[in-house]
């Protein structure tokens, strides 16, 4: 565990000094869309300047650091956690106060935690606890999701509140957790149908929670009892499946989808379908399922990795959901930070019904994906700032306040050394827990310095937080990334396509090492009948997508489990590095 020195209470403002203004110089800003040489200054929490250091007279008692060589880069936001969060009878051991420190640690300036209301809770009662439990332990900025856990006139009464009056945007549902929190389909709807007339984000926890039931009934009974229980009740069928049935409930309400905590490939190609059939739905892939499969974990460790949907057995889906970020099927990676002990994880071992579903993520999931996507050349370090930031902050709308190095943004900023690395260990994480599913992982990409909202928070490997320096940051309705989706009113994916095969992006899309997947049936895929397309597509932008010609109607996608491409529709095809068996693949 981590040595770091014992928290501090808030600094009052006037005594702050030289932390209140911070001049950086001779780095490298990087935003979602762009690269560029520049010095950035900050004042009372908010970026003052940006830009060449002959256009700024830099002010006394400043404190001055030199970024040469390194990279300036927003914050990150992880849209994901369970801090302190009580389930059944066990409670998350990473409190507020924990888990945004370990998240500050490694690059992370804001999250968005899930209240969790238990069922005929009122939603209200329980936000109300959360923030209870947060505002006074926060060491930085945070948001909250809220769960739907049951439906009925009050609860839908309580949506409106929580949008209109108390800063929240987004409401997650589950498909999984029969008896306990998982909703019909005919609820679902309903509930889909409410949160767009309010213009606010839909979430789901996708698996099918009946077959699960049925499997899990049925592994017990053959006296398969121990961790390996675990996926053989929940195979990636079984997400994908509910996937697939989230996107079309969705889109049959006009609603945006965000399909949380994505673990298989699968899964990913569907979100990735549903997108090019024009529907508004965003994926968002987890730290822990694109830095680890189950292939090399023993049995008798099994019970420490255990989450749900499951960290997955191929060796080959941490790289392929890293592909899926990189051609934008997925757009977010989450840390779903929801840590336990071994004590706790261990009330399982010959149970896997009851064993604690969650692992930590928060403080290394910025370092998991530079090393899983820009070191092996998946991701651009613009597309690294895009799923590890932008992208959450313009589908939770609280874009450009976070997310971005500009005038005006909050000053949520990461001094990033690229070449530098370290080894993830238990024994100095700032987790609560003892157990770090990354262990002994030797990652490139370290967090030199973190900022937040003005504050040098992490410095050269020394964290030294206030508890309770972090605010409640509302969502405001009607997020214009997700809803001009729905509306009509952004360019169509022939005219990006267009762009993108006429622009400067062709020729680095050609130098590319990723097969890009072709469209095949999906009703066969499920099946397993078929293989699933191995491939990729090109990094770090997001129009770059099959499509088929014609105007594309809304309410009449072409998005269907039963769908078969018209390969005659084709009108293009852009040509990728040849992959190690030497057949070529195309973008079509």
């Amino acid at each position: 565990m981590s040595t770091s020195p014992k928290p501090v209470k808030k600094v009052p403002i006037h005594l702050q000094s030289a932390q209140n203004r911070i001049y950086i110089k001779n780095g490298e800003v990087v935003n979602h869309d762009k690269i560029f040489k520049a010095d950035v200054y900050i004042e009372d929490g908010i970026i003052k300047f940006v830009g060449p250091a002959f256009e700024i007279t830099i002010p006394g008692g400043v404190r001055i650091i030199d970024a040469t060589g390194r990279m300036i880069i927003p914050g990150g936001i992880d849209p994901h956690t369970h801090l302190q969060c009580p389930i059944g009878d066990n409670v998350t051991v990473d409190d507020f106060y924990r888990g945004t420190k370990a998240a500050v640690a490694g690059g992370t300036t804001m999250i968005i935690d899930c209240v969790l209301p238990k069922k005929h809770e009122s939603m209200v009662e329980a936000y109300d606890k959360w923030r209870s439990w947060a505002d006074p332990k926060v060491c930085c900025d945070y948001a909250l999701h809220v769960g739907i856990t049951w439906w009925s006139k009050s609860v839908s009464e309580e949506i409106g509140i929580l949008c209109k009056e108390l800063g929240v945007n987004s409401f997650k549902m589950y498909m999984a957790y029969k008896g306990l929190y998982m909703l019909s389909d005919s609820e679902l709807l309903d509930i889909f149908e409410r949160i767009r007339s309010l213009n606010g984000v839909a979430m789901v926890h996708a698996e099918n929670g009946d077959i699960i039931a049925k499997n899990t009934k049925n592994l017990l009974a053959d006296g398969i009892c121990g961790p390996e229980g675990h996926e053989l009740s929940r195979q990636e069928e079984v997400e994908a499946e509910a996937v697939h049935r989230a996107c079309i409930l969705a889109h049959q309400m006009k609603t945006p989808l965000y399909v949380a905590g994505v673990t298989s490939k699968s899964s990913a190609e569907l979100v990735g379908r549903a997108r090019r059939s024009g529907y508004s739905v965003f994926g968002e892939t987890l730290a822990s399922s694109i830095g680890r499969s189950m292939s090399n974990v023993s049995k008798s460790d099994r019970v420490y990795y255990i989450t749900s949907p499951p960290i997955r057995m191929s060796a080959e889906t941490p790289r392929q959901l890293m592909k899926s970020l990189a051609y934008d099927d997925l757009q977010v990676t989450g840390s779903d930070n929801c840590t336990y002990n071994k004590k706790q994880k261990e009330l399982g071992l010959y149970d896997f019904t009851k064993i604690p579903n969650g692992v930590n993520g928060a403080e290394d999931r910025m370092s998991v994906v530079w090393e899983k996507g820009v070191h092996q050349g998946l991701l651009d370090p613009c597309r690294f700032v895009a799923v590890t930031s932008t992208n959450a902050a313009k589908i939770f709308n609280i874009y450009p306040q976070k997310g971005r190095i500009a005038v005006g943004s909050d000053a949520d900023i990461v001094i990033w050394n690229p070449q530098a690395t370290r080894t993830i260990s238990k024994e100095t994480h700032h987790h609560a827990c003892d157990i770090n599913i990354f262990e002994g992982m030797t990652v490139h990409g370290v967090a030199e310095y973190v900022i937040v909202r003005g504050r040098i928070c992490a410095e050269n490997g020394s964290v030294r937080v206030a508890e309770g320096f972090g605010r409640f940051i509302p969502m405001p309705l009607r997020p214009p990334f997700v809803y001009d989706i729905i509306e009509g009113k952004v360019r169509s994916s022939e005219e990006q396509h267009e762009e993108n095969q006429n622009g400067h992006l062709a020729k680095k899309f050609a130098e590319l090492d990723i097969l890009i997947p072709e469209e095949k049936n999906i009703s066969a895929m499920l099946a397993g009948n078929m293989p699933f397309a191995a491939g990729g597509s090109p990094c770090s932008t997001p129009s770059v997508r099959g499509r088929v010609d014609g105007h594309r109607d809304m309410q009449e996608s072409s998005f269907s489990i039963s769908e078969e491409l018209d390969k005659s529709s084709v009108r293009s095809c852009i040509k990728v590095k040849n992959p190690p068996g030497g057949k070529s693949s195309g973008f079509w």
